[in-house]
């Protein structure tokens, strides 16, 4: 797990910068200059493009990662993978774009009633499929040569610098909605070609490449499990989208701004997932190629408590001050209808990092088409609730579906982790860890309330997170966090925890 903490921490350090530059320009610039409407509107166009993007993957980033160790060999420049993993999305491209296109008034009589403005802009969405499709295979090429911090720089930080350039220009009138939308687009392009460039600096990426070294049997392997991803991600895709999709035709862009900034209070408890799921996965992959189970699910286990280890803080840091965010941010009276989305969709949140490394399992063991057998009955699921719920409680309603859909999903998955790779996530310390929040969730009635929301903010999550720290270590409900602190503390003072000063 060495490899792993040190890419993770770095990771890590590096999606929360660009998570406080997504803060700052979703809290105070886009609740300032946006109007929900406008929120609605990028957010529409940017969910759009990125499911079709998946599609036109043709399941290539997922690919990589699974089947790179089967290519891996330097002297031979890699037997011409990266032409591969280039083909495949220009292939996808060239079917899902024109298809896009092509569905143009079935979508229109969808959204034409409550979100017309997104139909206004509907062909912004072909460019940005294919800028998407390219960023995220770029990015796995990059996991799978173990080089996660830059590709993070350029989605947490690069990206979203970029947005914020945008929103400030079109909050100060010196662009037009139409330049907003471009900028979106515009944006995601060029963190395409940058992570392009940095590929072809750092990694192996030659074209030549020899058809004969696919043997008949890797390339039916290959075949069936691209089929596989792009059947699943029909599924898991809708299922990802289905609420803000159905929210913007039911409800309308408005409703679908104010669920928008809600998910992105609760989204944050994912952010450190990504780069310990993106660091860990090429050793999952290496691990179950060699049929080694014990590697792979101990790998499972630290993965899965430490990422509800640190999901699971920041959702009771940010639940403890929810009234406290909406008082300080602009125009947060009109936000505050997404109170109770912030609440589920943490939830949902918490489900998805405790077991989605259980996807990544399965997709990398020889059982990755079962997930086939219920995912489409989860997106039935999701499209009753969402149609039964969102009537009677709105967004509210909306993220509630979400909340059971994802129960239900990750349930049956870890159900077929079980069987078929004996994976358990579970230890003690995943005990330990609800029991720490439910002590810290009600802790949190009791604590001194101040009038000013910064004051009353800042002490309310420095009183939790104090406690929250204390148990974490008192418990010992990390091996790896224990170890962790103690080398700083004897760093720091030259003691370690209870012991004497180091002997010179």
């Amino acid at each position: 797990m060495g490899v792993v903490i040190r890419q993770s921490i770095k990771g890590i350090i590096i999606t929360y910068a660009g998570a406080f530059i997504g803060f700052l320009t979703t809290m105070f610039v886009v609740t300032k200059f946006l109007s929900p409407e406008d929120i609605g509107l990028t957010k529409v166009i940017l969910e759009a493009g990125t499911m079709f993007a998946i599609f036109a993957q043709l399941g290539t980033s997922s690919s990589v990662m699974r089947f790179f160790p089967y290519f891996k060999d330097e002297k031979k420049k890699h037997n011409g993978f990266f032409f591969y993993m280039l083909l495949a999305p220009f292939i996808g491209c060239l079917l899902f774009i024109p298809l896009y296109i092509f569905l143009k008034a079935p979508i229109t009589l969808l959204f034409a009633e409550k979100s017309s403005l997104f139909i206004s802009y509907y062909y912004w969405v072909a460019p940005l499929i294919f800028f998407l499709a390219y960023l995220s295979v770029f990015e796995a090429y990059s996991n799978a040569n173990m080089r996660i911090v830059v590709s993070r720089v350029n989605r947490e930080i690069i990206v979203r610098l970029f947005i914020l350039t945008a929103c400030l220009l079109y909050g100060f009138h010196l662009i037009s909605r139409s330049g907003l939308v471009a900028g979106y687009v515009i944006t995601y392009g060029f963190g395409m070609l940058c992570l392009f460039f940095y590929v072809l600096k750092t990694s192996i990426t030659s074209l030549r490449h020899d058809v004969s070294y696919i043997s008949h049997p890797l390339r039916k392997d290959i075949l069936r499990y691209s089929l596989f991803l792009i059947t699943g991600a029909l599924g898991s895709t809708v299922l990802s989208k289905l609420d803000l999709f159905m929210i913007t035709s039911q409800l309308g862009l408005s409703y679908a701004g104010i669920f928008t900034i809600a998910f992105y209070m609760a989204a944050v408890i994912e952010i450190p997932s990504r780069s310990i799921s993106a660091i860990s996965s090429p050793i999952a992959a290496e691990a179950l190629k060699k049929g080694d189970f014990e590697t792979a699910n101990a790998l499972y286990k630290k993965v899965s408590l430490h990422q509800l280890l640190i999901g699971g803080l920041i959702f009771i840091l940010i639940w403890a001050n929810i009234d406290n965010i909406f008082a300080i941010i602009p125009n947060g009276a009109v936000y505050a209808e997404g109170k109770w989305v912030v609440f589920f969709i943490g939830l949902a949140k918490l489900i998805e990092v405790t077991l989605n490394f259980g996807g990544t399992l399965i997709s990398f063991s020889k059982y990755y088409y079962w997930s086939l057998y219920f995912v489409f009955f989860v997106i039935g699921v999701g499209i009753l609730t969402n149609y039964l719920l969102i009537p009677v409680w709105g967004i509210a309603g909306a993220a509630l579906a979400t909340t059971i859909s994802c129960l239900l999903s990750f349930g049956v998955q870890q159900w077929i982790v079980l069987k078929k790779v004996k994976g358990n996530p579970y230890s003690s310390g995943t005990l330990k860890l609800i029991a720490i929040f439910l002590f810290l969730a009600g802790i949190n009635y009791f604590l001194f309330t101040f009038d000013n929301p910064w004051v009353d903010g800042i002490s309310r999550g420095v009183a939790l997170a104090a406690v929250g720290a204390g148990l974490l270590y008192a418990l010992k409900v990390s091996d790896e966090v224990n170890s962790t602190v103690r080398v700083l503390l004897k760093k720091v003072t030259g003691r370690l925890p209870g012991g004497n000063r180091e002997a010179k």
